[in-house]
C-alpha cells in the first residue's frame, strides 16, 4: 500500500478537517474559561487584601478612638490628684480632681456625687464619703467637688464638727492623692424629659444643683429653669459670681436668692432678691404654676419643710426629686408615729450592737439606724451617701427586722440592711 497516497486521503478527509476543528474549539473554550477563572481567583484575592487591609486600618482607627476617647466608669478606687483647692466661702471650699494617670474621665449625670475613701488623723479606719459633683460635667479632665466644714448644731455646740470635711478643709492641699470612686447616685437630671425645672437648694447643698445648671446652660437647653438659693447672708453665699454669670448666659433662667440673716452691708436687689427662707409660699407667688420638674436639696429641716410642702400644694411625688445632706433624711411622713415593736405598743425596743458590746434602747426621734449607731458612739458602721445608694453602710443583721424609709438603689443581701436608710420593726441584733 501506498503509504503516502493514504496518509495524503486521511488528512485531506473533510471528516478530520470537523474533527480538528471542533477539538481546537474546545480546547479554546477550556482556555477561555480557565482564564476567566484564573482572572476571577485574581481579584477576588486582590479583593480580599484590600478588604483586609481596610480591616486593619478600621482596627487601627477604633483602638486609636478608643485611647482617646474617655474611659468607662471604672471600679473600686482610682488615684485622683487634687490640682486646685479653692476657697468659695467661709468654712467651704472647691477641690478640682484630676486623674493620677492623666487618661481622659467619663462624663457624668448632673446631680451625681463622688464617693471618697480617707485616712485623717487620729481615725481608727479609713473613712468613706460622699460630696456631690458641682461642675456640671462639662470637662474630661477633671472634677470638681465642693465641700462645706460641718459644724456642729447649734443645740448640741459640744458635738465636734465633721470628722472628713474637716481633713478636707483643714489637711487636703494641691498636690495631694486621694482613692476616689467613680461618680454615682440616683440624684440627676433626666436629660431625656425636656420640662422646665425647679432647681431649689440650701446652703451647701447648691452643689447638685449649680451642675444641673451649668450642663443645661453648657449644651443650649431651651427649657425654663427657676433657681432658689437660701444662705444666712453674704458670709455663706457660695458661687455667687459664678451663678450670675450663668443666668447671664442662659435667658432662660431665673435666679432668686434668699437671705434668712442679712448682714447690714447686704444690699437687697444686689447681693440677694428675697429676704427670709426660700418657702414653698415664695414659690407659690413666683412659679406661673405648679407643673414643673422639682430638684432639692439641702439640710434635713430644709428637706423636711420643702418636699412636704410641694406635696400639699398638689405637685405629684414622681415630680419632686431631692438628696438630703447630713444624717437626716426626708420623712416618708412629717407626723410619723414611733416605731412599735413586733410585741406591741413596748416602751423601750433594745438595739444590742454586738460587736461593740452596746445594747441601747432605741429612740424613736432617730431617722435610722446609722444616725442612732453615730449617736451612741458606734463607730463600725460607715457613712456615706446617707441615701442608700454606695452600700458603704451595710451591716448584718443576726437577728430581728428592718423598714426602709427610703428605696435602697439596689437591694441588700438576705440577712443585712443598709442602715442609713432603715429603722428598726422591733428588737435587733446587729454586727456593729
Amino acid at each position: 500500500m501506498n503509504y503516502e497516497i493514504l496518509i495524503h486521503s486521511v488528512l485531506s478527509s473533510p471528516f478530520l478537517a470537523v474533527g480538528l476543528s471542533g477539538s481546537a474549539l474546545m480546547l479554546g473554550y477550556v482556555a477561555t474559561q480557565w482564564w476567566t477563572v484564573a482572572a476571577r481567583y485574581r481579584f477576588e484575592a486582590k479583593r480580599s487584601r484590600l478588604e483586609l487591609d481596610a480591616l486593619h486600618q478600621k482596627i487601627e482607627i477604633l483602638n486609636r478612638k478608643a485611647q482617646e476617647a474617655p474611659e468607662s466608669a471604672w471600679n473600686g478606687y482610682r488615684k485622683f490628684t487634687v490640682s486646685k483647692k479653692v476657697e468659695e466661702c467661709e468654712d467651704t471650699y472647691s477641690f478640682y480632681l484630676t486623674p493620677h494617670n492623666g487618661r481622659p474621665l467619663p462624663p457624668f449625670k448632673p446631680g451625681q456625687y463622688l464617693t471618697f475613701e480617707l485616712n485623717p488623723p487620729n481615725a481608727d479606719k479609713p473613712l468613706v464619703r460622699c460630696y456631690s459633683l458641682s461642675d456640671g460635667a462639662l470637662s474630661d479632665d477633671h472634677y470638681r467637688v465642693t465641700i462645706k466644714r460641718a459644724l456642729p448644731p447649734a443645740d448640741e455646740p459640744n458635738i465636734p464638727p465633721g470628722i472628713v470635711s474637716s481633713y478636707f478643709s483643714d489637711n487636703v492641699k494641691e498636690g495631694d492623692i486621694l482613692n476616689v470612686k467613680a461618680p454615682s447616685g440616683r440624684f440627676f437630671l433626666d436629660v431625656e424629659v425636656e420640662r422646665p425645672v425647679v432647681l431649689i437648694s440650701g446652703g451647701i447643698g447648691i452643689t447638685p444643683m449649680l451642675a444641673i445648671a451649668r450642663y443645661l446652660t453648657h449644651i443650649k437647653d431651651n427649657r425654663e429653669i427657676y433657681f432658689f438659693f437660701g444662705c444666712r447672708n453674704s458670709v455663706d453665699h457660695m458661687f455667687r459670681d459664678e451663678v450670675i454669670e450663668l443666668q447671664k448666659a442662659n435667658p432662660n433662667m431665673r435666679l432668686h436668692i434668699c437671705y434668712s440673716r442679712p448682714l447690714r452691708e447686704d444690699v437687697r436687689g444686689e447681693a440677694y432678691s428675697h429676704e427670709g427662707r426660700v418657702t414653698v409660699n415664695l414659690m407659690k407667688e413666683i412659679l406661673p404654676s405648679s407643673n414643673y420638674e422639682y430638684y432639692l436639696c439641702g439640710p434635713g429641716p430644709f428637706m423636711n419643710t420643702l418636699v412636704h410642702g410641694l406635696y400639699e400644694w398638689g405637685v405629684p411625688k414622681k415630680d419632686v426629686k431631692f438628696e438630703a445632706f447630713g444624717p437626716a433624711t426626708v420623712k416618708s411622713n412629717p407626723n410619723e408615729p414611733k416605731v412599735k415593736s413586733e410585741t406591741g405598743d413596748q416602751a423601750v425596743i433594745p438595739i444590742e450592737f454586738a460587736r461593740s458590746g452596746k445594747t441601747v434602747p432605741w429612740d424613736s426621734g432617730m431617722q435610722n439606724l446609722l444616725e442612732f449607731a453615730e449617736k451612741n458612739g458606734i463607730t463600725t458602721i460607715e457613712g456615706g451617701c446617707r441615701a442608700g445608694s454606695c452600700g458603704s453602710c451595710l451591716v448584718a443583721i443576726k437577728q430581728g427586722e428592718v423598714e426602709y424609709i427610703l428605696e435602697p438603689g439596689s437591694a441588700p443581701e438576705e440577712g443585712t440592711c443598709l442602715s442609713c436608710i432603715c429603722r428598726p420593726k422591733g428588737n435587733m441584733v446587729i454586727d456593729a
